[in-house]
């Protein structure tokens, strides 16, 4: 019997570089996989079990003293699908292993303290798969297309964010953090969607076209932002996500790869199994 492939390490192809432009990035593509959507809904389903098994590892690992953890940070355009990569990635898994929080506008309280206080707050445990739909990256994002904050503010921000994601690292948490490169067309269409449908205006917000506006700057501040903070213990990958069945199906293989490096393993028992097994025959 011929040896099933292995699918591609997608980390190899989507991560980001220094000479990153998100302009030479094609939305609609995607690298590693040469099927359709239902050969990747297929895929996506398929992966599902590996995933389920490596984060019940991780958290068992912590019943037991294990410390590590995982950090998935998801950033984006509105409607660039950080909702369906939870419901449809993280929501296969042992919902006590995850900790999802995401990050609205700052309270008032929140804002009395430095912009990464909010953050540290929600950082996950050991043994838990940390999700961030929106992040810190707010804070270096909006205010620099909406000059929140001045040009140096900001570059303190980055150095600020590079260090508080290398003490996380160094702390026993994976860092894997993912922009889902949307295109201005496809979020038009999107958007359009939640205004032909009823089920669908309480997701939609008359905010989202003002920000419209700003595309570009937008575009130019997530390169600065994924260029300044990439590194090889926090690292930035690029998903295509015109194609939300790729989008999904990119972030559940970077995710299992990133649990897969992490050498995983069952606790091993603390009593005699054949025993145990004797005596609830007996019982």
């Amino acid at each position: 019997m011929a040896k099933k492939k292995k699918p591609t390490d997608l980390r190899d192809l989507l991560r980001s570089t220094p000479e990153l432009s998100l302009a030479g990035i094609d939305p609609r593509s995607t690298p590693g996989f040469d099927g359709g959507k239902k050969k990747g809904a297929a895929a996506l389903a398929d992966g599902a079990g590996r995933l389920e098994t490596l984060q019940e590892q991780l958290f068992a690992e912590s019943r037991f003293g294990g410390e590590s953890a995982v950090l998935l940070v998801l950033q984006g355009m509105d409607t660039s699908g950080k909702g369906g990569i939870v419901r449809h990635v993280i929501g296969v898994v042992d919902p006590q292993g995850i900790h999802h929080h995401a990050f609205k506008s700052p309270t008032p309280e929140e804002l009395r303290h430095s912009f990464l206080w909010r953050v540290r707050r929600q950082l996950p445990g050991h043994g838990m798969i940390g999700v961030f739909d929106r992040s810190h990256y707010e804070d270096v994002l909006i205010h620099r297309v909406r000059g929140l904050s001045p040009a140096e503010e900001i570059e303190k921000r980055y150095a600020a964010i590079r260090k508080f994601e290398d003490g996380i690292a160094a702390s026993g948490t994976r860092v894997l953090k993912v922009m889902l490169h949307i295109s201005k067309q496809e979020q038009e269409s999107r958007l359009a969607k939640r205004l032909r449908r009823e089920d669908k205006y309480w997701k939609y917000s008359p905010v989202d076209v003002d920000e419209r506006a700003y595309w570009d700057q937008y575009q130019e501040a997530y390169g600065l932002a994924i260029g300044r903070t990439d590194t090889d213990d926090a690292p930035w990958y690029v998903v295509p996500a015109d194609r939300k069945w790729y989008a999904r199906l990119a972030v559940q293989r970077l995710l299992t790869a990133t649990l897969e490096d992490m050498d995983l393993a069952w606790p091993a028992p603390a009593f005699d199994v054949k025993a145990e097994k004797k005596r609830l025959a007996a019982s």
